[in-house]
């Protein structure tokens, strides 16, 4: 592939053919005068002074990617977002060819054998190119700076050859680019260069080749019906309160699905906001379809939040432990002291209730504490270990039993028994004091 410099580089090359071909056809003999063959803004050709002489012009005036190529590669990233290649940047180079003469049919004659030179040399072959960038026998330091850059571009070395066509650009169009050009118009065609493959070099992880089907090399296996053969969890539901979805510390749970029987179980509760990867072990057993555990209790390590639950099993008959889906669960808070620690009212009719909370809400957690339909938030703490302090303003009346809910990063505490029908409301209520 190309780098940086083949952009350039097809300038270059272009200069060098039709340069050429103006010398091959001695054009300089019967026009009489020197002719320049240049890559210059049309504003900056000169017009007038010693340095107006009869020229091409070469002007790159847009650039635009290749349709063609664009998609031809996979993705350059793999899950992990680390570099697995280095997909090409495929560009079409649009040009002006622009002719400057000073006396008559000048030129006419100068886009004439200028446009011969592009018919001629519709694909610009590797040889052509490797002789405009590395001429030889002429040395390369005698050559301008900018030109010896060029000998690095690897413009012949890319995978598709360089293809010129003409393009029609309507009068209206032309003269728009001429005005915002702001130069004298000269007789100009436009043609295309297709296509140039830009690739940076860099490091990327690849695979290694495939030598054997799966561990015992026996490539595919039919299964069946519609359930796949692989260990899925379905859902978790506690039974102390069947609330879809939602888990507290120390509620036994029941885990369903299917393929979920095996040896080395454990559950892996994944958070990403704090960082958790914590492991539940599980006993080992035959039981496809369910598996029963208890939430440890410890308030620390699970911290109130959203998570994903994975299934870690080793099958029966299979070397290596499989992982199932990942399943979304939400760890609640529950207040763990009824009555709170601390509750008082004070002149203002303001309430001051203190809490103990399971599991311990870290600094930066949203928490507010709901009171049947008044809502307050927590006062701000310094530490982890703080304890939750809501003041409510124009408190309910003395002796009033309100529900108590508390929220912690949008996930509520469980307070609706879903075992009875119709569903209740847990006792979480406390008597307000004078």
């Amino acid at each position: 592939m190309s780098n940086a410099l083949a952009i350039a580089g097809v300038t270059a090359v272009l200069k060098d053919l039709i340069d050429t071909g103006l010398i091959d056809h001695q054009v300089v003999d019967a026009m009489g005068a020197g002719v320049t063959v240049s890559s210059l803004p049309p504003d900056r050709v000169p017009l007038e002074g010693s340095d107006a002489v009869p020229r091409i012009n070469l002007f790159l005036h847009q650039v635009s990617p290749n349709t063609a190529w664009r998609n031809v590669d996979l993705p350059s990233r793999n899950n992990d977002g680390r570099r697995t290649g280095s997909p090409p940047l495929p560009l079409d180079l649009h040009y002006l060819l622009s002719a400057y003469g000073f006396d008559e049919l000048q030129a006419e004659v100068l886009l004439g054998y200028a446009l011969q030179m592009l018919h001629q040399n519709p694909v610009l072959d590797r040889a052509q190119i490797r002789a405009a960038l590395n001429p030889s026998p002429v040395s390369g330091a005698l050559l301008p700076t900018v030109f010896q850059g060029l000998r690095s571009a690897d413009l012949a070395e890319q995978a598709e050859l360089l293809k010129i066509s003409l393009t029609n650009m309507a009068g209206e169009e032309m003269s728009r680019l001429w005005s915002a050009l702001q130069a004298r118009y000269r007789p100009t065609v436009a043609f295309t260069v297709s296509v140039v493959l830009i690739e940076a070099q860099q490091p990327a992880v690849s695979p290694l080749p495939v030598l054997r089907r799966g561990e015992r090399d026996q490539g595919p296996i039919v299964t069946p019906g519609m359930v796949p053969p692989y260990p899925t969890l379905d859902s978790a539901i506690a039974p102390a309160h069947r609330t879809p979805g939602v888990l507290r510390l120390g509620d036994t749970v029941q885990l369903a699905g299917h393929h979920l029987g095996g040896t080395a179980r454990r559950l892996v509760l994944r958070s990403d906001r704090f960082g958790v990867a914590h492991e539940i072990p599980l006993a080992d057993g035959v039981g496809e379809t369910s598996i029963g555990f208890s939430m440890p209790i410890t308030p620390a390590a699970l911290p109130a939040g959203l998570y994903r639950a994975e299934l870690q099993v080793l099958r029966a008959g299979e070397p290596r432990p499989r992982t199932s889906n990942a399943l979304p669960l939400a760890i609640a808070p529950a207040i763990t002291s009824f009555p709170p620690l601390a509750i008082a009212r004070d002149a203002s009719n303001r309430l001051s209730i203190t809490l103990a909370v399971a599991p311990a809400v870290r600094v930066g957690q949203t928490v507010t504490l709901s009171m049947d339909t008044r809502e307050a938030p927590a006062q701000a703490r310094a530490t982890d270990s703080d304890p939750l302090v809501f003041v409510f303003a124009d408190a309910p009346p003395v002796g009033g039993t309100p529900l108590l809910r508390l929220r912690v990063d949008g996930i509520e505490s469980v307070h609706v028994d879903r075992n009875g029908s119709p569903p209740g409301f847990f006792d979480h209520r406390i008597t307000l004091p004078a």
